[in-house]
């Protein structure tokens, strides 16, 4: 639900701009006319100060809180545009609106005590007055750094999202591990601030002195750095993006990619766990990332069927003129027999295989005649470049590999058109089972262990 859907009150909207404007006013009032002299005690004139300090900052630091809650989030609905939607919904102004307080103890408290402790003639009460006062104010800056530091990982967060919703190529380039660099850098610098702060030291010579500490921080942040060098390879080379298919069989890792941080990539498994790898593994190990396939539009199928070898023969009249029915090798059948006829009368053969008036009807080897694994292997190839979910643009051939103990294996080496995943394994199926249920048309049979049901009827029989 967006914020435009809210109602806009003119008292919720007010009220809250009022009371931040009003212990504002207050708190400047309260240094105008300190000191005060209301109360008969200078101690009980300073609790008075003090408490009034106190109360006016609180009530400050609840009006922000609810300035940015509300009231922003009511004039953010009335926009067009989104993004300070995002920005209002997010956790930025409430955390910043948190160094109000702080604000207005930090400029108050010298203007109040101090005066309030000027006219003292007591010289070591007004140093430790002193003393007391500056304390406060550090402790209140340190503050206000810490409340605007926490505000910038949310500020990160929240342009990630935008960038991620609104520029088309963002899984391409994502930039969440440099907004987390960012946010490290800040997060390094506000403590680096504070500790200055608080010991009241010039943050520029805190800062000139981390020279010397520069391997001491080469070594805690190792792995940052590492990281950060990693991120910036693998955007940098578009090795890797959000939704990318990637396998890294040392991390037991297969799936998805979901994030890619500074320090870590996400991959959600195809069981649906999730692998956090670090980011550098992508740099010094080897993966491999499926995209290329799902951009080329097709998927390889890469099987073979075992025949066996004892289901091997020559083709006899009748079966030839039974495969030549068939309209995938019907072309085929012709060509063939053609070209394995021309080779036979140049060698001086008749069609039995006798040489055309040689004594005694001599036999010679040289023979050429079709051979059914041959004819279904030509088989395999027309149907599969007639097969609608076939890619014909890619690589597509059928081919004999060496034979073994588990037969002759006929390998099939083509691309579906689909790369989705449950479609390729169908188109998978339905070739195979066609392919098998083909085999007897050839007198070929699938190469198969005997079960042990088998070798029982065998010893039997």
């Amino acid at each position: 639900m967006t914020n435009s859907s809210r109602p806009l009150s003119l008292w919720s909207t007010a009220l809250p701009v009022l009371g931040f404007l009003a212990s504002t006013a207050a708190t400047a009032a309260l240094v105008l006319i300190s000191p005060l002299d209301w109360l008969p005690s200078r101690w009980m004139n300073l609790a008075l100060a003090g408490g009034a300090l106190i109360a006016m900052a609180w009530l400050a630091g609840i009006s922000a809180r609810t300035v940015s809650v509300t009231t922003l989030a009511q004039l953010a609905g009335r926009t067009r545009t989104t993004i300070d939607d995002r920005i209002v919904d997010s956790e930025v102004i409430p955390r910043l609106a948190r160094a109000v307080p702080w604000i207005l103890i930090y400029f108050g408290v010298q203007a109040v005590f101090a005066v309030q402790l000027n006219d003292v003639g007591d010289l070591v009460i007004q140093s430790r007055a002193a003393l007391g006062v500056e304390i406060v104010r550090r402790i209140a800056l340190a503050f206000v750094i810490i409340s605007l530091t926490l505000a910038v990982p949310s500020l990160l967060s929240t342009v990630n999202n935008i960038y991620s919703d609104s520029y088309g190529d963002a899984r391409r380039h994502p930039i969440k591990g440099y907004l987390q660099v960012v946010a490290i850098i800040a997060y390094g610098a506000a403590a680096l601030a504070v500790v200055a702060v608080l010991a009241g030291i010039e943050p520029g010579a805190l800062f000139a002195g981390l020279g010397a500490l520069t391997a001491i921080l080469l070594l805690v942040f190792r792995d940052t750095i590492l990281s950060l060098v990693a991120s910036v390879q693998l955007v940098s080379n578009d090795m890797i993006r959000i939704g990318d298919w990637v396998s890294m069989p040392q991390a037991n890792t297969d799936g998805d990619v979901i994030d890619v941080a500074l320090h870590t990539v996400k991959v959600q498994n195809w069981d649906k766990t999730i692998s956090t790898i670090p980011t550098s593994k992508f740099i010094t190990e080897s993966f491999k990332n499926w995209r290329g396939m799902s951009e080329s539009g097709g998927r390889r199928i890469k099987r073979s069927l075992n025949i066996d070898m004892n289901s091997v023969h020559f083709l006899e009249g009748e079966e030839i003129a039974r495969l030549s029915r068939y309209e995938f090798i019907r072309d085929y059948m012709r060509r063939k027999l053609e070209e394995i006829g021309q080779y036979n009368t140049g060698k001086g053969l008749t069609a039995d295989g006798l040489v055309d008036g040689g004594p005694d009807g001599e036999l010679i080897p040289e023979r050429r005649r079709l051979t059914n694994i041959g004819t279904f292997r030509a088989y395999m190839e027309h149907y599969l470049r007639h097969h609608p979910s076939v890619h014909k643009e890619m690589t597509l051939l059928t081919r004999q590999l060496p034979s073994g103990p588990q037969g002759i294996p006929i390998e099939i080496y083509c691309f579906s058109n689909d790369t989705a995943w449950a479609v390729y394994e169908g188109l998978q199926a339905d070739i195979f089972d066609h392919l098998i249920a083909m085999l007897p048309e050839f007198g070929l049979r699938v190469f198969q262990k005997p079960s042990g049901q088998e070798l029982v009827q065998a010893v039997r029989g």
